[in-house]
């Protein structure tokens, strides 16, 4: 573990103590880590998501990583990839501009920049609706009754990488909201977590993500839900049927942490078929991990 270094960045923000925190870490593909070993090391971190910067594998690839939660692993989440590549970017080992992330929801294009960066997130797909009692039951979940559902816009679940349930609430609902962990996690099985968001302003998007079965009950900034939003949002026709657009999203706020992610979707058809999530990236901190998990 000698000389394994890591970085702190804070991702879809400009300033530090902002947006998401995340670890970056780097050397331990020639340190020989395995996927134990990763958890364990992001537990000890115990952010929302630590990601491992590793070769790539696949022709076309500028490099790979590996992504953790405190509690499991994902095969693509924004802020990550977001901050992994402003870094990577900054230390001269990737270059500015279009580069390519692998990770386990394939080949991601990335534009990277001197204040953050841009990824494409992974194929969008649309899933499966939650009935009218569903939503009640969500809205439940996270403090909320029946009146706050926004029953113009009906709740489902959509992916661009990793899936998520969408639950549509009134514009003043967002910032009550309160997760009780065992309820949602319940309500989410097989799923990343809940998007709790008001969509009563778009293009400005005021939203919450919570995802206890993923070890964080709520995330400051979650660029992976924000593109599954842009694919529920096209589903539901709020989008424009053909071509581009483009959203705000503001999160974090309750817990501290504001953040924004700016989103773009492209459509044919009344469907989504590309997403981008683009943040802010700052520094905060540098180390050197000097202890090894046992695997």
């Amino acid at each position: 573990m000698n000389g394994m270094r890591y970085d702190v960045v804070d991702v879809f923000t400009d300033r530090p103590f902002a947006g998401n925190p995340l670890a970056v870490v780097h050397g331990a593909g020639e340190a020989g880590l395995g996927g134990p070993a990763m958890q364990a090391i992001a537990a000890e971190f115990a952010l929302s998501e630590t990601v491992f910067v590793l070769p790539p594998t696949r022709q076309g690839a500028d490099y790979r990583v590996r992504i953790f939660t405190p509690a499991v692993e994902l095969p693509f989440a924004g802020h990550p990839s977001v901050g992994a590549a402003w870094v990577l970017a900054r230390d001269g080992v990737i270059g500015g501009g279009d580069v390519v992330q692998e990770c386990g929801a394939g080949l991601l294009p990335v534009h990277v920049d001197a204040a953050g960066a841009r990824v494409t997130g992974g194929t969008p797909e649309v899933l499966d609706g939650v009935d009218p009692a569903g939503a009640v039951a969500l809205a439940e979940a996270v403090g909320l009754t029946a009146a706050d559902v926004d029953d113009r816009v009906p709740a489902g679940s959509t992916a661009a990488g990793v899936p998520y349930v969408v639950l549509p609430v009134r514009s003043d609902a967002v910032a009550r909201a309160e997760c009780d962990a065992g309820a949602v996690r319940a309500l989410t099985a097989g799923r990343t977590g809940l998007v709790v968001a008001a969509l009563e302003h778009l293009p400005e998007v005021h939203l919450r993500m919570f995802a206890p079965g993923s070890g964080v009950v709520e995330d400051p900034a979650t660029g992976s839900a924000a593109v599954a939003l842009g694919v529920f949002l096209a589903d539901r026709g709020l989008l424009a049927a053909e071509g581009g657009s483009s959203f705000t999203i503001a999160q974090g706020a309750e817990i501290g942490r504001p953040s924004r992610l700016d989103v773009t979707v492209t459509t044919r058809a009344g469907a989504a078929v590309a997403t981008t999530v683009r943040g802010g990236v700052a520094p905060v901190a540098t180390g050197v991990l000097t202890a090894r998990p046992a695997e």
